[in-house]
């Protein structure tokens, strides 16, 4: 590491601890040039997501749009409005861990609704009429018959 007072590359740690809820390490250094202290923050380097939509256009991948449809899908069920950074950040992972620097937002779209399947059957159908364009009854009852027996009979009775 290069200090910053004398530009020489040997220094030492005089402490290292974690920072920023364990995503960072933080060092504290010694130059051994010139004396001069000071910190470094070590992170891991994420490979920037580009997001493919429908029609064509690109944009930089944005957590806030996943975590926004979430909370709207969820309005009102309070078991998924507390896991939906949850739901974000493992879906974040997922897309680093696959290595790719474009991917449809379609394939976004069905890693939030697995995600919402498995928690909460109305939030799943709420974000499934929004992100699969719902047109009208036909559409519910569709995704309705995705559902397993059991979900379907919750779903009813909400529905009517």
């Amino acid at each position: 590491m290069q200090c910053p007072a004398c530009q020489n590359t040997d220094s030492r740690v005089l402490e290292s601890r974690s920072a920023d809820a364990g995503k960072s390490v933080r060092r504290r250094r010694e130059c051994l040039n010139c004396d001069f202290r000071f910190t470094t923050y070590e992170r891991v380097e994420t490979i920037p997501i580009t997001v493919i939509k429908r029609n064509g256009n690109k944009e930089i991948f944005n957590r806030n749009k996943i975590l926004n449809g979430i909370t709207r899908a969820s309005e009102k069920i309070s078991k998924i409005s507390q896991k939906g950074e949850l739901i974000v950040d493992d879906i974040e992972i997922q897309l680093q861990q696959k290595n790719l620097r474009e991917v449809q937002s379609s394939d976004i779209g069905e890693m939030v609704l697995d995600h919402l399947k498995e928690l909460s059957e109305v939030a799943y159908i709420r974000f499934a009429s929004v992100y699969r364009e719902f047109h009208g009854v036909n559409d519910f009852i569709e995704t309705l018959e995705t559902l397993n027996p059991e979900e379907k009979e919750q779903l009813a009775s909400v529905i009517s």
